[in-house]
């Protein structure tokens, strides 16, 4: 919609306006959810800097995924591809970002980022992470709606935008603001996180109620997508054969966790 606009003679984006917001809110409930740990405001920033440094990584290999035709195509042919050209392809195929990239990234991040601070366990901060990751999500859609990327499909219901020269493919046609939907569930879910960290209900199990939950809106969402970057198998998105790999991997650790006897207690 407004991919971005001059402040003071510079032109701002507003996706990175979105995600800065996204990480101060962030900052702001994770230094609350951290004190049950005894851990301090620092101490999360430090953890939020790390897993951040896996969302980054996570989120641009997997969208270098998306593209492996072209890379394919690229390495064939590097004998005949000056330098430049061929660094401008690799630029182009990993320069996006995708979301569950990111998140796996950051849930790479978490067990390492534990080897070297004793203080608190993987599974704490993979709740924490639970949290917070739906929570950041409704800014970066918000984002994406205002950018104009991860654009619905055409609609009598939506909006049409004009002039984006960002994604020129948004223009001119109406289109269900897909990214909205997105953001207004994940702030559901969210919420619903939220309130089972605060009860102490399913603890160390958040991150499996998470990847439970949000891989359903996902898959569901994504047959009202427009854009056609995702890249396709069998039918289905990228993100689709990823949400269904989080499913399963939820519905196993939730139940190996259910049977799973407990240590006879020794006195």
């Amino acid at each position: 919609m407004y991919p971005s606009f001059v402040l003071f003679g510079r032109e701002i984006g507003t996706y990175g306006i979105m995600v800065v917001i996204g990480g101060f809110f962030c900052a702001l409930v994770g230094n609350f959810l951290i004190k049950r740990f005894g851990l301090d405001l620092f101490d999360f920033l430090l953890i939020f800097l790390s897993i951040g440094v896996g969302i980054f990584i996570g989120a641009h290999i997997v969208y270098g995924i998306t593209h492996t035709d072209l890379i394919i195509r690229a390495f064939q042919n590097i004998g005949t591809l000056w330098f430049d050209k061929f660094w401008e392809l690799m630029i182009y195929s990993f320069g996006g970002m995708v979301f569950y990239g990111g998140f796996l990234g950051g849930l790479a991040a978490i067990p390492i980022y534990c080897k070297f601070d004793k203080r608190i366990k993987s599974a704490q901060l993979f709740d924490i992470y639970a949290v917070l990751v739906p929570l950041f999500h409704v800014f970066g859609r918000i984002g994406c709606f205002l950018g104009g990327c991860c654009f619905g499909i055409e609609s009598h219901f939506g909006f049409t935008v004009h002039g984006n020269t960002i994604n020129p493919d948004v223009n001119d046609v109406n289109r269900l603001p897909v990214q909205l939907f997105e953001a207004g569930l994940n702030l559901l879910i969210f919420l619903f996180i939220l309130y089972l960290f605060k009860k102490k209900i399913m603890t160390d199990k958040l991150i499996f109620i998470y990847m439970l939950v949000y891989p359903i809106v996902r898959f569901t969402l994504e047959f009202f997508r427009g854009d056609t970057i995702r890249g396709f198998l069998f039918g289905l998105s990228t993100s689709q054969w990823i949400s269904i790999l989080l499913f399963t991997t939820a519905v196993i650790g939730l139940t190996i966790s259910h049977f799973r006897k407990k240590e006879p207690v020794t006195e």
